[in-house]
């Protein structure tokens, strides 16, 4: 039966430098700065286990242009264990890592084959004899804004036809709109599988044919939440078989606490501690963010004069565990004891506060001037609707809170 299996996985970002996590203490922050590579290194390793024909990496194997000696060092050591068992590689590069940076090049093993910037076609024989045309081209510079899909023109012949294509379908606004596409557009091409990258968040767009974003192989930020790794794809005669398999080495997730109920501080705390030992994962890091809800302590001096304390509390005793829960974050909800509307009616003041809060719609407009220029642009990434709606709802109970105390 002719068949054919191989690992399909996208956006490496070797060597990230995780940039805005310094808070962190240096044992996480290099493990952290290391994941990239031990996600890549459990790739391989699946790949060998499950005797793959080859692996298909779909774009930005690198996190930037000038590709850093150590990335291509590693890049390469997992690429040669490949190639002892005779498993091939296809990949392109995109976006991040585009062929118009300027670098020191370390020469690939053979079994390494890179798309160049025109789209091409490349044949491979399976072990069980199946004959797969594989597609691709690298991005010739960062901004590839332009409709590449024409240029995949099915060959004559061949058991499986895979396409793999580094760009924005438009589902997703956190990155840039490079090389569209649409389902429809893909699917007339009538190949066996698509093999997308540039989205970091998995998603199966089509199921007939697969059309399949893996997302990132290493959540390097707080929005980059959830399991992370590849998909070990088997093509036949019957369709496609997917299994996702996970890599990440660090894990980022969220977790919305309740605090109904609790009087005292040592209550929440406990309730932070239980929550942290749920998420605890045997042999892989945790970054932890967490929203405290409904907090309203008989005692409320105590809460004011502690909760500054609770971050430094969860954290104790993670530095030195190699299955850590590092909580770098603790946002706090407290329970109202006021309503918007009553505060309104009762007072011009408050109706005035209420409508001007009203006028932010988007937090991104009021940043606006940090945005545009440097050095603020060069550090600073624009925030995603929710967060930023969490934090004007923050900034108005904060305020709210302030005034109504001082009377």
């Amino acid at each position: 039966m002719k068949k054919v299996s191989f690992i399909h996985a996208a956006d490496l970002h070797l060597d990230s430098p995780m940039a805005g996590l310094r808070e962190l203490p240096q044992p996480i922050l290099k493990r952290l700065r290391e994941s990239t590579f031990a996600a890549l290194r459990k790739i391989v390793d699946a790949a060998i286990s499950n005797d793959v024909d080859f692996v298909i990496l779909a774009g930005d194997l690198y996190d930037g242009d000038d590709r850093s000696l150590k990335a291509q060092s590693r890049f390469r050591t997992e690429m040669e264990r490949l190639l002892e068992k005779n498993i091939a590689v296809y990949a392109i590069h995109g976006n991040h890592d585009h062929l118009q940076g300027t670098w020191v090049k370390i020469a690939m093993p053979d079994n390494v084959h890179i798309f160049g910037t025109e789209t091409g076609a490349v044949r491979h024989r399976a072990k069980s004899g199946a004959e797969v045309w594989i597609y691709g081209f690298s991005y010739p510079s960062r901004h590839v804004t332009e409709k590449r899909i024409h240029t995949y023109e099915k060959r004559i012949g061949g058991d499986f036809h895979i396409g793999i294509l580094h760009g924005n379908d438009g589902s997703s606004s956190e990155h840039g709109n490079y090389c569209p596409f649409t389902v429809g557009e893909l699917a007339d091409k009538q190949f066996d599988y698509w093999a997308l990258g540039h989205i970091h968040k998995r998603a199966v767009l089509s199921e007939n044919p697969p059309i399949i974003y893996p997302g990132n192989i290493q959540g390097r930020n707080r929005k980059e939440t959830g399991e992370k790794g590849c998909y070990l794809v088997q093509l036949g005669e019957n369709g496609a078989q997917l299994d996702f398999i996970e890599a990440f080495d660090v894990i980022w997730k969220e977790a919305e606490i309740s605090a109904k109920g609790a009087r005292d501080f040592d209550s929440i705390l406990r309730r932070c501690l239980d929550w942290k030992e749920r998420l605890r994962n045997n042999g892989t890091g945790v970054l932890l963010s967490i929203t405290l809800k409904d907090v309203n302590l008989e005692d409320g001096s105590e809460w004011d004069s502690l909760h500054g304390s609770l971050a430094e509390l969860i954290q104790d005793g993670e530095e030195g565990e190699s299955s850590f829960v590092w909580t770098h974050r603790v946002a706090i909800e407290e329970e109202a004891s006021w309503k918007r509307e009553e505060l309104a009616a009762e007072s011009d003041f408050y109706n005035e506060l209420f409508q001007l809060a009203g006028k932010f719609d988007d937090i991104n407009d009021v940043l606006e001037p940090l945005y545009g220029r440097l050095p603020g642009r060069k550090y600073l990434s624009r925030i995603e609707k929710d967060e930023g709606n969490r934090i004007l709802a923050e900034a108005e109970h904060m305020l709210v809170h302030l005034l109504r105390e001082k009377g």
